[in-house]
């Protein structure tokens, strides 16, 4: 088991990460990770966003009414995404975890940092042909060897031209199926113990109040205000892992 400090940083994570959630309708996996990364190594972290992650994204893929038109336009991007995991895994094994860690930062901070600067591609349903499978094999080799479910599926998601509601179910889709693919992956490389199987499963309660509670703060609180707040501070936090990896504060 581990120590009351680990627990209650777990806790905390996931509080903060479903607050997120909450509020803005994506962040769980992102924020648990890189914030448990600070004290976790990153295939721990890894394990234990599982259940929170499935369950909160399973739901946010289910509501919204535009499933089946949804799947129609990305199914191959799904498919790539979820089956390059397993590739990027292999490197959990391979490469040394700091370096891991440093990539995970950066790809935080690239995330931030184009959302911050409005950074938008357009995609037209021709090149979405080969666009897609390209783009979702990159997603789920850098999902196997960070966790990192964002880049750079979000921003292909954003770029195909999906409304608003159908942006949030088909996040929840790729976050759902990168999940399970995950999942596989550290069972299979051996990273997946009881232990933090079962810790995981009780990060979700504190991952639900937290939801709860940044669903009552997106009541009173500007959205644009909040994602800006929330986008600056994913830099500050990459910035943080990269200086941990690279200089061991952990």
């Amino acid at each position: 088991m581990p120590e009351p400090f680990i627990l209650a940083a777990i806790a905390g994570a996931f509080l903060i990460a479903g607050t997120v959630k909450g509020v803005i309708g994506l962040g769980l996996p992102t924020v648990s990770l890189g914030l448990m990364t600070i004290v976790l190594d990153l295939t721990s972290a890894m394990a234990l966003l599982l259940v929170p992650s499935f369950v909160t994204n399973l739901w946010q893929a289910m509501v919204g009414g535009n499933g089946r038109d949804i799947l129609s336009r990305i199914w191959p991007f799904l498919v790539m995404a979820s089956l390059m995991v397993w590739i990027g895994a292999l490197a959990l094994t391979r490469v040394d975890l700091r370096l891991l860690s440093a990539l995970l930062g950066g790809l935080l901070i690239a995330y931030a940092a184009s959302n911050l600067a409005g950074f938008r591609l357009a995609i037209t349903a021709r090149q979405a042909v080969w666009a897609g499978p390209l783009t979702g094999a990159v997603n789920g080799v850098l999902t196997g060897m960070t966790g990192s479910f964002v880049v750079p599926g979000v921003l292909y998601l954003q770029a195909i031209g999906l409304q608003r509601d159908q942006l949030i179910q088909a996040m929840g889709m790729l976050f759902t199926v990168s999940t399970l693919a995950l999942a596989v992956a550290l069972k299979g490389n051996n990273l997946l113990s009881a232990e933090l199987g079962g810790l995981s499963l009780a990060a979700l309660l504190p991952a639900a109040a937290g939801m709860v509670f940044g669903q009552r703060i997106r009541q009173r609180l500007s959205e644009a205000r909040f994602r800006r707040v929330f986008f600056i501070a994913l830099i500050v936090l990459g910035a943080a892992i990269i200086g941990n990896a690279a200089f061991g504060w952990r």
